[in-house]
């Protein structure tokens, strides 16, 4: 699919299913589509296509840690923020997600991405179920969270 398809095929898929959406300027992606409340608990969802892997389609979901846990990731030592993001993404691994840690809006947050790359099955019904599985991950990240931290 040519970059302009692929985003042309989301943005249609996500105007079918009702959901509304908004491009968001990336310098790293090729295309960036933020749907406003997706899957069961209606979060935000980002939908990217990297600049550097044409064809691949990226979804995820930001997990914003709580004020009193951000304190806490600060007051951490650099060995001490290691090994709270690797106890992260050990958790993450676990329920099949990639993640990445992120410090955005004066905010830490933990990233969760599903990345669909077989091109040839790029469609409206794989898409929706990645961003269900993306919705699940997050809340179950965010209950990790708040268990564990």
């Amino acid at each position: 699919m040519s970059v302009s398809r692929l985003r042309d095929s989301v943005e249609r898929w996500l105007i079918h299913e009702g959901l509304s959406f908004e491009a968001i300027k990336s310098t790293e992606n090729t295309f960036q589509i933020l749907v406003k409340h997706a899957g069961q608990t209606g979060i935000p969802v980002e939908i990217f296509e990297p600049k550097g892997q044409p064809g691949i389609l990226v979804i995820g979901a930001k997990v914003v840690m709580k004020n009193n846990q951000i304190a806490r990731y600060l007051g951490f030592n650099q060995q001490e923020k290691e090994n709270f993001e690797k106890k992260v993404t050990n958790f993450c691994h676990s329920i099949q997600v990639i993640n990445k840690n992120i410090a955005e809006d004066g905010k830490q947050k933990i990233g969760v991405y599903v990345v669909l790359d077989d091109k040839e099955n790029i469609n409206q019904q794989t898409v929706f179920d990645a961003i269900e599985s993306v919705s699940e991950k997050h809340e179950k990240t965010s209950r990790f969270l708040l268990k564990t931290f």
